[in-house]
């Protein structure tokens, strides 16, 4: 029998040996069957894997949606029910035939659209304050981002579409942007530069421009694949370096930086203590709505089955911070025309 069974082994061609050690088949993800990456964060730095397909509602992730579907490397669900993210864990389907998208996101950015409209009025009525200009456009501008939010990851445009794929670039360059108008307002309260004047609105404006082209073109290249420059290789890692920095790196620096310069305004230079509890209010709010979206959101979307995740609160909490920072705003600009203090 031993010697019937070695030669029954000998004459066993390479694809029966692969079958008899194949795991079966309901134990292969056949989504992530091309993946070639090494951990579940994919390919190290900028690599959206870990955001792609752990974090539901991620916006970003429709660009690489449209890469797979025009260059291959993955298997993707269907596009008409797909929710945002690559093979995402838990994911709102899109809306349709009963269902109603990210429907709680998308209230929170219409209630905060309402809310940030009302504090840009209440901005502009202030005539003496510093960094009136500044501040105003800094709140229309979130005004914008919270408009295409609801696109965006609301799960209501067809995945891998023209539109969703151009809107995404854009919300992508908008929020770039904003967090340079953010350092700003801070450059102008340390009245380094006199606000509202061509030396303030030049910078102000000019680069903003410069980092909105350069992320719009950058988010568009990778959606629709214009050159090979920013497509993944592998597709399964997902990988867009420029993307990841100007989407992930950037902003968390800007909020730093922005926290570190105002806290010294308040406390050297205004020597005040209250406007610094809102600042550092403002900076708890926004880091406690990035903390829900990371690790927060799926749980959320599994406990609701998928009917509403993380991305909500994440907004409410990023709408409490620009509440907090108009407060601030206004905590340390209270003077008259006539004061010869902080102006």
């Amino acid at each position: 029998m031993c010697t019937d069974e070695r030669r029954a082994q000998s004459e066993a061609s390479p694809l029966d040996l692969v079958h008899l050690f194949a795991p079966p088949s309901s134990l292969v993800y056949e989504p992530m069957a091309t993946n070639t990456t090494t951990s579940k964060y994919g390919s190290g730095f900028g690599s959206f894997v870990y955001l792609c397909r752990d974090v539901p509602s991620y916006p970003w992730c429709n660009l690489f949606y449209r890469q797979i579907q025009e260059n291959g490397g993955l298997t993707l669900p269907d596009a008409t029910t797909a929710p945002v993210g690559i093979n995402v864990d838990c994911g709102i389907p899109r809306a349709g035939d009963g269902r109603l998208g990210n429907i709680a996101n998308m209230v929170v950015c219409g209630v905060s659209i309402i809310i940030t409209a009302i504090l840009a009025i209440q901005v502009s009525r202030r005539r003496a304050a510093v960094g009136r200009v500044e501040l105003r456009t800094l709140l229309l501008l979130y005004v914008l981002s919270l408009g295409l939010q609801i696109v965006t990851n609301g799960s209501v445009l067809r995945q891998g579409g023209t539109p969703i794929v151009a809107l995404t670039a854009i919300h992508a360059a908008v929020t770039a942007a904003f967090f340079w108008f953010l350092i700003f307002n801070g450059v102008v309260a340390t009245q380094i530069i006199e606000d509202g004047t061509m030396s303030s609105l030049i910078p102000f404006f000019g680069i903003a421009f410069l980092i909105f082209v350069g992320t719009l073109y950058i988010s568009l290249d990778t959606g629709f694949s214009f050159s090979n420059a920013f497509i993944s290789n592998p597709p399964a890692d997902l990988k867009n370096i420029a993307l990841f920095v100007l989407t992930s790196v950037w902003p968390g620096a800007a909020i730093i930086f922005y926290y570190v310069l105002m806290a010294y305004v308040i406390i050297v230079v205004l020597r005040e203590r209250k406007p610094l509890i809102y600042l550092s209010l403002a900076f708890l709010s926004i880091t406690g709505s990035q903390v829900v979206y990371m690790l927060a959101n799926k749980p959320l979307c599994k406990v609701s089955d998928a009917k509403v995740d993380g991305s909500f609160i994440a907004t409410l909490l990023e709408t409490i911070a620009v509440v907090l920072l108009v407060v601030t705003w206004s905590s340390i600009t209270e003077e008259t025309w006539g004061d010869d203090g902080y102006y």
